[in-house]
């Protein structure tokens, strides 16, 4: 079970990738367990030398009664303190941003955050990666048909 954010990809420059741990609810693990998630408006803050996750909706449990979750609230990253010196520096000093790219479930059913060090793209970046994407896939398209 994969949760992707593929507007990531499409908005952004991916400079670096790590994997964080998420602290969770019950049933929140539970929720996500079914994908009732979405990671498309999320992204990172660094407060107090800790990371957090914002805009991450989680869909109420069904099954959650009054023990359920709040669907948007800020959700702690579990990092080291060495990789969360470098996130700081790299907000900071080079203006990059943090967005989440996937959500997955670990070997050993530990739920991990792919989070990545961005850089935006402008418009005409966006127009030249869609065209890149197409002339791959024609070429592609191109050397099945020869063949």
């Amino acid at each position: 079970m994969e949760i992707l954010n593929r507007k990531a990809k499409h908005d952004y420059f991916i400079e670096e990738v790590y994997e964080a741990g998420i602290v969770l609810t019950g049933t929140e693990i539970k929720s996500i367990r079914n994908g009732n998630c979405n990671i498309k408006d999320c992204y990172g803050i660094i407060r107090n030398h800790e990371v957090y996750l914002l805009n991450m909706f989680v869909s109420p449990y069904k099954e959650g009664n009054i023990f359920n979750h709040e669907e948007t609230r800020n959700r702690k990253l579990l990092l080291h303190k060495k990789e969360i010196k470098k996130l700081e520096e790299a907000i900071q000093l080079k203006g990059l941003t943090l967005i989440p790219l996937k959500l997955y479930f670990a070997e050993n059913n530990i739920l991990k955050v792919s989070l990545g060090v961005c850089r935006g793209k402008k418009d005409y970046d966006k127009r030249e990666s869609i065209k890149e994407r197409d002339m791959k896939r024609e070429a592609l398209k191109n050397i099945k048909n020869y063949s």
